[in-house]
């Protein structure tokens, strides 16, 4: 099994000159960069340190997610972020966990011992109520729906339709943002009953730069594609 860790970043260079040498290459056969375009020099680390980078193009960063995913060999992606919020110490732990057979593994920031040190009031309460929501709606046992780390098969990208611009067209239009894929591949992996684990997986605070979180349109976006899924994907 060929493991490719998929890098995002936006002006991340405070947290990749401390996270990216914490990370033995042996442990991947791919790492891989999706940028947007930073203006702080991350492009320039990146480009130093002789990693594969994609560069957004003004398709937006999904589109070049899924152009960086049919350009590379692995069979598994881990979904990662260099500021300061993945603890790159544990990919060894999500790698072993789906060698066992499943289809997705979350690094969960409420399961066991894990904790977020970066969530407030309104995230830790908002990561709360869409977990319990999709659980409920979807027959799920998550602890996490909204993190991005996690690890699954590259397939599950095209299977579950996360490369199509219908995913997400109508409520980035009405709420005038752009969403990511992580809750709607946790909610229809859950309809599909793929197989799904999750790991305990702390969240340290950020490292440098700027949250990029749009708490009222995101969460309202992710609202609307949580109730829309009982009706319109099968």
């Amino acid at each position: 099994m060929k493991t490719a860790l998929l890098v995002m970043t936006l002006n991340e260079i405070d947290g990749m000159k401390v996270i990216m040498p914490k990370i033995k290459k042996e442990w991947l056969h791919e790492i891989v960069f999706v940028d947007g375009n930073s203006t702080d020099g991350t492009i320039e680390y990146i480009k130093s340190k002789g990693y594969r980078l994609f560069l957004e193009d003004g398709k937006g960063v999904k589109k070049t997610m899924v152009d960086a995913l049919n350009n590379i060999e692995s069979d598994v992606i881990i979904t990662f972020s260099p500021d300061g919020n993945c603890v790159p110490e544990i990919i060894p732990d999500l790698i072993a966990e789906i060698k066992k057979g499943y289809d997705m593994v979350i690094a969960s920031r409420y399961l066991k011992h894990a904790r977020s040190y970066d969530d407030n009031v309104v995230t830790a309460f908002g990561n709360w109520m869409f977990t319990n929501l999709v659980n409920l709606l979807y027959s799920a046992n998550y602890t996490d729906v909204m993190n991005m780390y996690r690890i699954y098969k590259k397939s599950l990208v095209f299977d579950l339709d996360l490369d199509k611009e219908s995913t997400y067209a109508t409520p980035e239009r009405i709420f005038k943002t752009k969403i990511g894929w992580e809750p709607i591949l946790s909610i229809r992996a859950a309809k599909r009953k793929l197989k799904i684990q999750e790991i305990p997986g702390d969240e340290p605070a950020r490292i440098g730069g700027k949250a990029k979180l749009q708490v009222i349109k995101w969460g309202s976006a992710y609202l609307f594609q949580v109730l829309r899924e009982l009706f319109f994907w099968k």
